[in-house]
């Protein structure tokens, strides 16, 4: 897809950017990407002793305490949100937004609770709408700023097993694609970012695709800074991962079930170790 056309940040020194489920794993490590960089970062997350952790670390990482601070958010939570934004706006006028905070719970859709799904939903989807809708008036106004949605490779390729997860992760990506169209004339940006397993506690007990070693979070991290420097609308993670998704889908239905199922892809939510992913299904339910 074409690049959006509309102005990009020459860099992020001194901007405002605030990163959601940023205490651990990608979140992290996007934030420490962009304090690096020199921005002021916001980052929120459920567990806020772990947020407030994750923001000294960064903070000393980067030798600008100050610099980086770390707040409770509840992404489902709208006020909570917003609450977010308005400490955010005291450094500034938000300029980036990373929605990041996401659960993968697993198992057949037939199985999971509907408590467990409408929190799949709300945390994944739902909460990316609505951080979207908080900031995006003002990069409006200013006709300038960028949000990043942090999707997955199964938001174009449903696997059994994720059905519900896969469900929110299409609903990021034709979200997005959407409001692309309504942002990019008034010079906003809104991109995707899609790994494919990435070394973190939501992907503890999946294996990754044979042939596919797992992403680290670190990768992920410089992906989304290269896309706010470089403004497009959809990257992979791993980069290869795209094209071999695009080969495959070129094929017959019943000749890419071949391919799939030769390459475990199939079976990667399916066939998870459950002892390995029990701690975090717990934590991701509550």
């Amino acid at each position: 897809m074409a690049r959006i056309p509309a102005p990009h940040l020459p860099a992020v020194r001194d901007r405002v950017v605030v990163v959601t489920g940023g205490a651990r794993g990608i979140g992290l490590a996007t934030a420490g990407r962009f304090a690096a960089a020199g921005a002021l970062v916001l980052l929120g997350d459920l567990d806020v002793e772990a947020a407030r952790d994750a923001a000294r670390t960064v903070g000393a990482a980067t030798g600008a305490p100050d610099r980086v601070r770390g707040v409770h958010l509840d992404v489902t939570d709208r006020a909570s949100f917003a609450a977010l934004v308005d400490e955010a706006q005291a450094w500034g006028p938000v300029e980036v937004l990373v929605n990041n905070a996401g659960i993968m719970p697993l198992g057949p859709v037939l199985e999971q609770p509907d408590a467990v799904i409408d929190k799949a939903l709300g945390v994944n989807l739902r909460a990316v709408v609505t951080g979207t809708r908080l900031v995006a008036p003002g990069m409006v106004e200013r006709r300038r700023g960028h949000v990043v949605n942090i999707a997955s490779a199964v938001g174009r390729l449903g696997l059994a097993g994720g059905a519900v997860y896969s469900a929110s992760k299409f609903g990021v990506l034709g979200f997005s694609e959407a409001a692309m169209g309504e942002l990019a004339p008034h010079g906003v940006h809104v991109s995707c970012v899609l790994p494919t397993v990435v070394a973190t506690e939501l992907s503890a007990g999946v294996a990754a695709t044979r042939g596919m070693r797992p992403c680290t979070p670190e990768q992920v991290a410089d992906t989304v800074l290269d896309v706010v420097r470089r403004p497009r609308f959809e990257t992979w993670v791993p980069g290869y991962a795209k094209g071999l998704f695009h080969t495959s889908n070129a094929l017959p239905r019943r000749v890419r079930r071949l391919v799939s199922h030769a390459l475990h892809a199939d079976s990667s939510l399916s066939d998870v170790d459950q002892g390995a992913r029990a701690g975090y299904e717990q934590r991701a339910q509550r």
